[in-house]
């Protein structure tokens, strides 16, 4: 069973910077497609970056300042974040895409989750 397991969140004044791990365990499929996203409160959830197959994208709003990095021996991806606002402000979460069987439905490009973890920035 695949599991997303996000850590490094916390409380920091802006200006500040915090690195976010996410660790992937339990898949049989390569760590192609991962990223990370966030969902403020009241917001929609939105994508900070994203590896695809190599290409690196950022949302423009991080650009400069979140850099997206990858230990494949590990099975990890890091999100490093500088310069924080107070705008940064909410739950990070890490997704993979992959295989997924239920027993009765195939999904090629199944969308795996973490449980999300908390950055606040404050001014």
């Amino acid at each position: 069973q695949v599991q997303v397991v996000e850590s490094g969140g916390g409380l920091v004044q802006a200006g500040g910077s915090l690195r976010l791990s996410c660790v992937v365990s339990g898949n049989t499929f390569s760590l192609d497609v991962i990223g990370w996203y966030r969902q403020a409160p009241g917001k929609q959830r939105e994508s900070v970056a994203i590896i695809n197959d190599g290409a690196i994208n950022y949302a423009d709003s991080v650009k400069g300042r979140f850099t997206i990095s990858r230990a494949n021996a590990k099975n990890t991806v890091y999100l490093e974040m500088n310069s924080l606002k107070v705008e940064d402000t909410a739950v990070y979460y890490c997704k993979t895409v992959g295989p997924h069987y239920d027993g009765t439905w195939y999904d090629r490009e199944y969308d795996y989750w973490g449980q999300g973890t908390q950055v606040t920035v404050f001014s």
